[in-house]
């Protein structure tokens, strides 16, 4: 003789278990979600220090790209040949903050100049392609740079500084590490 078991249909006991383990679950993630969450690095830890790398492939000579580095403005400026020979072709004595351009980039790259985006006088962002040199011109108060983001003139102290940077390879620059050989200093 066969038996067959049957299933015994749902009870209210069955609901009430099901409901209390989903109730469990639901409250063991809320438990558990608070330190998982709190084992990623916060916001500020990631703005602190990771590299930047920019792809300068697609950057167009006379073009100025804008990128964010550490939560400060950085310029990426493809100069024309043109705006290299002005920059190299400047007296150096004549400078407010002397520097050569050469020391504003890197040896074989002069192409590219890299400099924080904030005016030296009181931290307004400069216009590009602007001002007597067509560099840079602050229209808060004035202060002109020049195609190497030298002060010309105006009320600023100092050059647009340059951040700690270096080239991957020559399309590409990483800004947050320097090479260590030849690399121009950070200025200001």
């Amino acid at each position: 003789m066969a038996t067959t078991a049957t299933a015994a249909p749902a009870t209210r006991r069955d609901f009430l278990l099901i409901a209390t383990g989903a109730a469990g679950a639901v409250g063991a993630g809320a438990l558990v979600w608070p330190f998982v969450a709190s084992l990623a690095p916060d916001a500020a830890v990631i703005a602190a220090g990771a590299p930047v790398d920019v792809d300068l492939a697609p950057i167009q000579a006379g073009q100025i790209v804008k990128v964010f580095w550490r939560g400060k403005l950085i310029f990426v400026r493809h100069r024309t040949a043109d705006e290299i020979k002005s920059a190299e072709d400047v007296n150096v004595a004549t400078l407010r903050d002397p520097q050569a351009d050469s020391a504003r980039v890197k040896p074989g790259h002069a192409a590219f100049l890299i400099v924080y985006g904030n005016c030296t006088h009181l931290g307004c962002v400069p216009l590009g392609h602007e001002g007597e040199y067509k560099g840079w011109f602050c229209p808060c108060h004035g202060s002109v740079f020049d195609t190497s983001g030298r002060i010309r003139q105006g009320p600023a102290p100092t050059n647009l500084p340059i951040p700690p940077y270096s080239f991957v390879s020559d399309t590409k620059i990483r800004i947050g590490e320097e090479s260590k050989g030849g690399a121009a200093a950070a200025h200001g």
